[in-house]
């Protein structure tokens, strides 16, 4: 037994043709007839058989019926060309029939119908003003009320193939004799590959009569003839049962190209039997090319407006870029636009170990489960996917934020990578029936086929569909690369001016850093002589109204704070410059002196204090010091204000690294301020009522990098966890 995929069906060479055409074909080198139709007898009166092997001059009556004919009198000039046909009206048998000629491979093939009065159709100049439509459905409709005029069947619909392969009707015209299938899709299988093929070389396409019996061709040869550009091919015997399950007796087709490709069809089906004119044929193909060409110049239109409004976009963005001397930086300040121009739901920027996002998105964990994989399994610069959730939801621990994303390596190396996200979509399809396969076995020249078997019902059938966010559309795709485009222009441009800037920098940082250093040791003594005289002046003021020593007291306290800010400044510059002496040290007796200490400053005896495992590091003694100092004071201050402040301090080994994890459940540090935490004067909006100045945090990360080590943070309304990454301590072999 055999089996026979649809998309496997030879349709193109059925070995017959329907009955309302006569055929005849000829070789174009000796002019003798290879083939003819079997019913050819019934309008030139001699047997299909008798005409095989002879040429079309040897039978005087239908040479002279033919030699009326323009196109067959000058053959040769009409078949110079492949596969483009040509009309005539000749009289036979003193009835009129459309004649056609066309030139496929080494055979001439004539075509014979008879011609078919119309007498309702209604056409007028006003059916094709299709350019004056100012939306792509309108453009549809009107040429299914230009059709009907002409055609006159029971249903007509305009049908949109999808990338997949699966279609949809967008527009219907019915007079109620046929169910409608408007707003109805239909799996691929329904139209197979090698069919749509044949839509894009024969472009019109009519079965007058699915019930009537086809007629055989005869051959002066056992190769099966290829028909593909007949009117009258016969159809697949699949295909007439298709038609005939969807109720109808009559179907005509005509393809609509656009960009040279099958965009889809205009499918017209009539529940009793039907013929269609030759000219009628023509004529509604002329007006379906019309309506093709109003849509693709609607669709140009409306993708020249939206590149203009996409550029006017990109040029502020240019300028919003150009401002920064990072990319990430330029990035974090324009993430809402950035997030907007593909239309998505939530959009996040990771460069190394900075994120920030905007919009809806999942939580970091997810995103970096997100990046991980995509480093691993993409190859492409830009990763599309509409079905994110379905395909990866459970491989990556997604949530519903996760529906679709676009994933664009800004550069793989350095670990920038930006990503845009849609939310899942709760979405239904509605299928003309059920779109499961179902195998159906019938018998051909004696041998059991085994077939895909067409539906036996066309009543709507709904799929859900979970795990999909709304598509991400050619326009999501272009802003997308336009993005990219815009951040390569900007990125050279911005390494040149800061390679300029770089050279200057350095050199004014170093005087910087030479005058911060000379600044911060100098006026420590002028400070402290003001502090001495503002106390002195305190006590000589033992009478003084209270507001007068509240005033005193104040000058007192912001010489305290230039005092430490100028010491915080000088630790700065310490780091930077000042020799290490990298050994082993132990750190359990600094961090518990430092705890102590730290409680006694901020007042906080009823803070909990964890000290776990305490292994040795690699590190200079001084430095560690002020590391340790630094996060441990912060981790009390900012829990102070909790109910029950804890802290917990845990190091443990993992490979040739010590990692140190200070955590607290203080105030946290909000997302949208994780990317610049350890710059230099930069304060949390919410530790602005805890004394400070920003300067401790840019002090560990200068010192962990100098020791070869790293900094890191975890954080959540719940508190904070600082990482501490040092080298692990070599000890010499016993």
């Amino acid at each position: 037994m055999n089996f026979v995929e649809c998309h496997e069906e030879p349709i193109h060479i059925p070995g017959h043709v329907q009955d309302f055409g006569y055929l005849i074909g000829i070789c174009s080198d000796s002019e003798t007839i290879n083939f003819c139709s079997k019913n050819i007898s019934e309008i030139f009166n001699i047997s299909a058989e008798a005409l095989l092997g002879k040429k079309i001059s040897d039978i005087s009556h239908i040479n002279q019926i033919l030699s009326s004919s323009d196109i067959y009198s000058t053959v040769s000039d009409y078949t110079k060309r492949e596969n483009e046909t040509y009309f005539d009206k000749i009289f036979i048998n003193q009835e009129k029939y459309h004649f056609s000629l066309f030139r496929n491979g080494t055979n001439i093939f004539l075509e014979f119908e008879k011609v078919i009065e119309n007498p309702y159709k209604r056409i007028t100049n006003k059916y094709d003003n299709f350019y004056i439509i100012e939306n792509d459905q309108g453009i549809w409709d009107q040429l299914l009320s230009t059709l009907s005029n002409i055609i006159n069947y029971d249903r007509i619909m305009v049908y949109k193939f999808m990338n997949d392969g699966s279609g949809k009707v967008i527009s219907e015209i019915n007079n109620d004799v046929l169910e409608s299938y408007f707003g109805l899709h239909y799996p691929e299988q329904d139209i197979p590959r090698q069919a749509r093929e044949l839509y894009l070389k024969k472009r019109k396409r009519i079965f007058s009569n699915v019930y009537s019996e086809p007629v055989e061709i005869i051959s002066k040869s056992d190769t099966p003839i290829d028909l593909t550009y007949t009117s009258a091919r016969a159809m697949s015997p699949i295909h007439g049962q298709y038609v005939k399950n969807s109720g109808a007796s009559s179907s005509f087709s005509i393809s609509i190209i656009i960009d040279d490709k099958l965009w889809g069809l205009v499918t017209c089906q009539n529940k009793a039997a039907k013929h269609i004119d030759l000219e009628d044929r023509v004529q509604a193909g002329i007006f379906t090319v019309l309506a093709s060409n109003a849509y693709s110049s609607y669709k140009s239109k409306r993708d020249l407006e939206y590149q203009m409004d996409l550029d006017v976009k990109l040029s502020f963005l240019k300028a919003e870029f150009l401002k920064y001397n990072t990319l990430f930086e330029s990035l974090a300040s324009n993430k809402r636009e950035l997030r907007n121009l593909p239309k998505a739901d939530g959009f996040a920027v990771i460069s190394d170990g900075d994120k920030i996002t905007d919009g809806i998105v999942p939580p970091y964990e997810t995103i970096q489960k997100i990046v991980d994989w995509a480093y691993d399994n993409t190859e492409e610069n830009i990763f599309i996917s509409s079905s994110f959730l379905k395909d990866h939801g459970e491989e990556l621990d997604l949530d519903e934020k996760s529906g679709g994303v676009i994933i664009y390596f800004v550069e793989r190396s350095k670990n920038e990578i930006l990503i845009w996200f849609r939310k899942e979509f709760d979405e239904h399809i509605d299928w003309a029936g059920n779109p499961e396969k179902k195998i159906e076995i019938f018998s051909k020249n004696g041998v059991d086929i085994k077939t895909v078997s067409p539906r036996n019902s066309f009543h709507i059938f709904t799929e859900n569909i979970k795990g999909h966010s709304k598509r991400w559309s050619s326009k999501s795709d272009c802003a997308v690369k336009a993005i990219r485009d815009l951040i390569l222009g900007t990125s050279h441009k911005q390494y040149i001016m800061i390679k300029k800037l770089n050279d200057q920098l350095k050199k004014v940082n170093e005087e910087l850093d030479s005058f911060s250093y000379t600044i911060s040791h100098d006026l420590g003594t002028p400070l402290t002589v003001m502090k001495l005289n503002a106390q002195m002046l305190l006590k000589g003021l033992p009478n003084a109204e209270e507001k007068d020593k509240k005033k005193v007291q104040s000058i007192i306290s912001e010489i305290d704070n230039m005092a430490e800010m100028m010491q915080n400044v000088l630790q700065l510059s310490r780091a930077k410059h000042s020799e290490i002496l990298l050994e082993k040290i132990e750190t359990e007796s600094t961090i518990e002196k430092i705890t102590e200490n730290a409680i006694m400053t901020y007042n906080t005896p009823h803070s909990t204090v964890i000290i776990k495992e305490c292994p040795e590091v690699l590190a200079d003694r001084t430095m560690l010091h002020q590391v340790f100092l630094n996060v441990i004071n912060n981790a009390i201050k900012y829990s102070s204000g909790s109910a029950e402040p804890l802290i917990e301090i845990e190091g443990s080994e993992n490979g040739d690294y010590i990692i140190y994890r200070i955590k607290d459940n203080g105030i946290g540090i909000p997302e949208t301020e994780k990317h610049k935490m350890f710059k230099i004067f930069n304060r949390m909006d919410n530790a602005k009522k805890f004394k400070g100045n920003g300067v401790g945090l840019s002090i560990v990360h200068r010192i962990m990098n100098r020791l070869g080590g790293n900094v890191d943070y975890e954080s959540s309304n719940e508190g904070t966890c600082f990482i501490l990454t040092f080298q692990k301590p070599k000890f010499a072999e016993i």
